[in-house]
Order: C-alpha cells, then structure tokens, then sequence
C-alpha cells in the first residue's frame, strides 16, 4: 500500500480542546463539495458538576452559515457528569446525500454545547472521500504538520 491516511482524509474543522464554559462553540463550516463523507469526533474530557455536552452537525447554504440548522439525526446522546462521561468520545458519520442538497444546503459544521458548568472538551471534523486527493489538500489551516 503506496497511500498515506493522511492523504485519504483531512481535518476539515476543529474545535481546540480547552475548557469551555457554558455555551456553544463550533467549527467553521465545510463545504461537503469537497468531501462525500464526513465525521465528527466529539471529545469529552473532565466535565464540571452536573454538566452536560451534547453535540450535532448543522448545515448551510453557504460558507457564512446563511439558512443555517441543524442535519437530521445527526446528534449525540447527550454526555453527562452524572452519567461518568469523563474522557469519553462520541462519533458522527454524515453523508454528502444526507444534507438538504435539493434547497442548496451543501456545508457543514460541529457544534458543541456545555452545558451547567465548565468542562473540557474538543472535537474535530474530519473528511473523507475527496472528490479530489490528496483529500490533506483540504485541510484547516490549523494543522501544523504531516509525518509519513
């Protein structure tokens, strides 16, 4: 085998793993014309007294979020103190044809929201089937640097 993953999939979008209040942070949105699938790696890490995280995939028309929702089913089960969710990791598959592609809906992006009290947390959105390789052309600008 000639290919690196790395050349197979991207890091479409990030969201820095941190401690974050209460609140909704998200990735930038991505065009899914450059990729026919995605997913979503949602990371808890120490969640703060009865916190809560959930996440999901919203969609849009355009790369500024314009008609902005969220994508059908594509939600976690919420994540919770009380249920020891502590270092946990939840995953979202989502399908280009999975958007509403019939009313121009064709980016995407991750949204984490904490909830009650501060906690850490991250996520990254990662695409896979480039429409074009080396899909790592499509990375986000974030990332610093690729080892073979």
């Amino acid at each position: 085998m000639n290919t690196l993953l790395s050349e197979e999939v991207a890091v479409a979008g990030v969201i820095d793993p941190d401690a974050y209040a209460a609140g909704t942070v998200s990735t930038g949105w991505v065009n899914m014309a450059t990729f026919t699938a995605i997913v979503a790696i949602v990371m808890a890490g120490t969640l703060g007294a009865s916190a809560t995280l959930d996440a999901k995939l919203e969609q849009a028309s355009d790369g500024s979020g314009t008609g902005a929702k969220d994508v059908s089913g594509k939600a976690i089960t919420q994540l919770t103190k009380a249920g020891s969710d502590d270092d946990k990791q939840a995953l979202i598959n989502c399908r280009y044809e999975e958007l509403d592609i019939a009313n121009g809906f064709n980016h995407v992006r991750l949204s984490i929201t904490v909830g009650t009290a501060t906690s850490d947390a991250g996520g990254l959105l990662v695409g896979g089937h480039a429409r074009h390789n080396p899909a790592s052309a499509n990375d986000a600008s974030t990332v610093d640097e690729i080892v073979a």
